[in-house]
């Protein structure tokens, strides 16, 4: 199967190409990493990625839901999940009496440290690029990253 037919149409830009290339290099080598932060946390890998989300501080569930491109019922079903597990826990919005933030709790930063413990390796094919090639990737993704 072609690049175009997987994703449905044709690129229109070199900003779209190189896009759709990072897309596929992380989702087609990220398995088995996901599969090991899943078996080393007991959590489906959306849930790990929830605590990773909050790490940068509490948020409301719609902005956590819009964070992780999904709806506000799925982002209750996983926080009710984490808050059950003591993950993280909800509080009163310091501004809206109508929102909830919800944040780490202690557990959920351990969680977090076991994630960060697991080796994540590169795939063979950037492994293989030339230490120069590599150095120009990273400057660029670094600018991208801010």
């Amino acid at each position: 199967m072609t690049r175009s037919a997987r994703y449905g149409s044709v690129p229109r830009s070199e900003a779209e190409r190189a896009w759709r290339l990072l897309v596929e290099l992380v989702m087609e080598t990220r398995g088995d990493w996901r599969r090991k932060v899943a078996e080393a946390t007991g959590l489906p890998f959306s849930r790990a990625r929830a605590l990773w989300r909050l790490e940068r501080g509490p948020r409301t569930l719609a902005e956590l839901a819009d964070d992780m491109g999904t709806d506000a019922p799925a982002a209750t079903v996983l926080i009710n999940t984490l808050e059950a597990r003591g993950l993280v826990k909800r509080t009163p919005h310091p501004t809206d009496r109508r929102a909830k933030q919800v944040s780490l709790t202690a557990a959920g930063r351990r969680m977090l440290a076991v994630v960060e413990k697991i080796t994540d390796q590169p795939p063979a094919a950037l492994e293989r690029l030339p230490v120069e090639e590599l150095a120009a990737l990273r400057r660029t993704l670094e600018k991208l990253v801010g």
